[in-house]
């Protein structure tokens, strides 16, 4: 299974258009949405400065363009192209797949989030405390997982040539509504309702909890483990499903 770790690895590192959205396209949203803002300018309803919220979304949306994006199309070619059958007959373990498809989806991840902060820190001049630092790249690293399942599930769900705009229907939904492009507080009440139950509303919510000093809302941790287990429980179905009909 470390053998096929490295290789995703790889595989993944030399994908330039795959880097370039998951580590340099959300620092550049980042510049693009807070770079006109004041230091001081706040967002209503969080007391965060535009640079501080829009800081935490766009790392968060780095890590979700990498487990999701990254999985989810290489899962279902991979499955047309026949490559996972071959995998079957080798002693790999069923499970050893989903967690090297996983595991190298999270060490791609970590980048996006850290230039987004380096950018911030430089550009913006976002200041922290250190624990906030690593507590902030601890739980948007560790809230990415969810994701990450929901790739392996839509991978397994979808053919290769459905899996694109599955994706990116998911992708951009997920995105928009869940506040991180843009300020849930701006939506309409009937909006805000809705986004306030999206695992992406609850994730950058971690986040923005610790720029504010605060432990996380228990009820953002508690949809975020809810999520995962229905994201990685319908991927673990689907994968079986897919092995019968192999």
């Amino acid at each position: 299974m470390n053998s096929l770790i490295k290789l995703e690895l790889t595989r993944a590192l030399r994908n330039r258009k795959f880097l370039f959205f998951s580590v340099i396209y959300p620092s550049a949203l980042f510049l693009l949405i807070a770079g006109s803002a004041g230091n001081t300018d706040k967002i209503d309803g969080t007391g965060l400065t535009v640079a501080t919220y829009m800081m935490v979304s766009m790392a968060s949306f780095g890590a979700l363009t990498a487990v999701l994006m990254g999985n989810s199309e290489r899962i279902a070619k991979e499955r047309e192209s026949g490559w996972v059958r071959q995998l079957r007959l080798t002693t790999l373990p069923g499970r050893g797949y989903v967690i090297a498809k996983t595991a190298s989806a999270a060490v791609v991840s970590l980048p996006s989030i850290i230039v987004v902060f380096i950018v911030a820190a430089t550009v913006k001049d976002v200041r922290l405390d250190a624990w906030q630092w690593l507590a902030l790249t601890g739980a948007i690293w560790a809230g990415s997982l969810v994701f990450a399942a929901l790739g392996v599930a839509i991978g397994y769900m979808a053919s290769g040539d459905a899996v694109r705009p599955i994706t990116m229907i998911t992708y951009f939904g997920l995105s928009m509504l869940g506040g991180l492009w843009m300020p849930a507080t701006t939506f309409p009440d009937w909006l805000q309702s809705i986004a306030k139950w999206l695992p992406t509303h609850a994730y950058a919510a971690l986040g923005q909890a610790i720029e504010q000093s605060q432990s996380p809302h228990a009820k953002d941790v508690t949809l975020l483990v809810v999520y995962f287990a229905l994201f990685a429980g319908g991927a673990a179905w689907l994968y079986r499903k897919d092995t019968l009909k192999a």
